[in-house]
């Protein structure tokens, strides 16, 4: 039995991959959200309360933790991020079960050169310090752990995405997307269902427990190639690009708390940002699905919600 605290776009493709090969799931949420599906059990539970996780974890081979920050905000993450992954390792390790994280690659100290599993995660300051204070939590703490690190990711699900709905609802639209810092620099971009079967494949394999693994993540592209593969997917043009520059947000950052938050993080964008995943794809035995088909199924999944919202 696997537990799923968080059913986002994460939480829910791994709960529904796993179902789908006839695991048996429990997701655990606030408001008991979840796929449908027989072998996906779903529970209101509050993940902070310790109590109520032990019951919750009883029998559980794996923990999938997949909650966030409640904001996109440094202060936020540093008051709620430890804590939480703190209760649920704790109760992960009473139950004997893995704790399976998805992380980002915020706390990579050299983002400007291509990031590997080796590259040195040191970096301090901001939302930046808090996720590599995350990684060495989970390194100190007793219960077994694996941190699956994804780039900014896509697909179906995947709303708050640079490359969600700043995006794809744009280019079937034939709308101009705005992007920032740069529309021209390599950025890596991991799709979701690729994180998903990485996560469940490490979960599986006590010789890569304690950890940080790569999700399967295809080659870099520009935000400018990745909107023209939407609109190849869908069989529109190609939409017309406009950057917000770095400067700008950097200026709105002195009298907008957000806008300062986002300027913390424009390195990913004016530069590049680049991942390499071929280490961990071998030792998961696994490999990036083809960007042509991701996009489609991305293209399709969002039609799929302009035909439900338009009823």
């Amino acid at each position: 039995m696997y537990i799923v605290t968080g059913a986002g776009p994460i939480g829910w493709t791994i709960a529904q991959q796993l179902a789908d090969r006839g695991e048996q799931v429990r997701v655990l949420t606030r408001s008991g959200s979840g796929p449908d599906h027989p072998l996906v059990e779903k529970q209101r539970v509050d993940v902070s309360d310790p109590a109520k996780l032990a019951q919750a974890f009883s029998g559980a081979t794996a923990v999938f933790h997949c909650i966030h920050g409640s904001a996109y905000r440094a202060k936020a993450w540093a008051a709620e991020l430890p804590v939480a992954e703190r209760v649920v390792m704790d109760a992960a390790a009473a139950a004997g079960a893995v704790v399976v994280f998805p992380e980002s690659l915020y706390s990579y100290s050299q983002p400007d050169k291509t990031m590997t599993e080796n590259s040195p995660r040191e970096a301090a300051g901001g939302k930046r310090g808090i996720r590599s204070g995350l990684l060495k939590a989970r390194e100190a703490h007793p219960a077994n752990t694996v941190s699956v690190v994804a780039s900014d990711y896509f697909g179906p699900r995947a709303r708050l995405a640079h490359a969600g709905e700043r995006m794809v609802p744009l280019v079937l639209k034939g709308k101009p997307v705005q992007v920032l810092g740069s529309a021209d620099q390599p950025h890596s971009f991991t799709y979701v269902p690729d994180l998903a079967a990485a996560m469940i494949a490490a979960a599986q394999k006590p010789e890569l427990w304690n950890s940080v693994l790569h999700a399967p993540t295809g080659p870099a592209m520009t935000m400018r190639e990745m909107a023209g593969s939407f609109a190849r997917s869908a069989g529109v043009p190609a939409p017309k690009m406009s950057v917000v520059p770095g400067w700008l947000i950097r200026a709105l950052g002195l009298f907008s708390t957000d806008m300062r938050e986002l300027a913390e993080m424009l390195y990913q964008f004016e530069r590049p940002f680049v991942m390499d995943s071929t280490a961990s794809q071998g030792k998961l035995a696994l490999q990036p699905t083809p960007l042509a088909e991701a996009t489609a199924a991305t293209v399709a999944w969002w039609r799929d919600q302009e035909a439900v919202a338009s009823r």
